[in-house]
């Protein structure tokens, strides 16, 4: 007697893709949280609803998922600064759109202040090992490069500013006050994340900038 042949129900095919991001969307989480030594593979499989091993089958090893998520970090924020339209901007102005943006990516993704924290206590291991790491920020560094040129040409702008160092300068007056935030609201008894004091932090930043990069007639 012949069988007839039974409808086999299709098991959905994987989306490795949709995966990644849900592991990468976790694992952000979890080391913004808990930093790179305190978070667990366990928590972010869980977060991500995925089991362990299909975490590891993607990304290899935690380190490797902690570099992943650093590299899509900084890819992120340069994407964002990529948008900004500063050619037709003076050069000061253009100087003083980039502290602005800064400082609001800053306040809008804590979670990438926690992570560049978090690798700084690994030393910055991670980023030294990645392949993507210097080639995501240099168009960082190159439009800065390009502003300060075009200001000291048309004599708006000093002539010996080094971009590395403007760069530096801008991430840290809001980087420190940021990741500081409690303990200086603690000691100066002002609570420094109200929009008055954010707002009044802004106007310093580019006040200090301004008169360091701004040539002066």
């Amino acid at each position: 007697m012949t069988q007839e042949p039974q409808n086999e129900e299709k098991k959905p095919r994987r989306n490795a893709a949709a995966t990644r991001r849900k592991i990468l969307s976790a694992a952000k989480e979890e080391f913004a949280q808990a930093g790179f030594e305190g978070a667990r593979v366990d928590r972010i499989a869980d977060r991500a609803g995925v089991n362990k091993n299909m975490l590891y089958h993607y990304f290899g090893s935690k380190d490797s998922l902690f570099s992943k998520v650093l590299d899509d970090a900084y890819r992120d924020i340069r994407q964002n600064e990529a948008a900004l339209e500063l050619d037709h901007l003076p050069a000061p102005e253009a100087v003083m759109a980039l502290v602005e943006f800064s400082w609001d990516y800053y306040l809008k993704h804590p979670e990438f202040i926690r992570l560049l924290n978090a690798e700084n206590q690994q030393k910055g291991r991670h980023v030294k090992s990645s392949a993507e790491t210097n080639d995501i920020n240099q168009t960082h560094l190159d439009r800065m490069r390009e502003i300060l040129k075009r200001g000291a040409s048309d004599g708006t702008l000093r002539d010996d500013i080094d971009p590395v160092q403007l760069n530096i300068s801008i991430a840290a007056l809001g980087f420190f006050y940021l990741i500081n935030q409690h303990t200086l609201s603690t000691v100066y008894q002002r609570d420094l994340m109200s929009p008055d004091e954010l707002a009044e932090r802004l106007r310093v930043m580019k006040d200090t900038i301004r008169c360091w990069v701004v040539r002066q007639h």
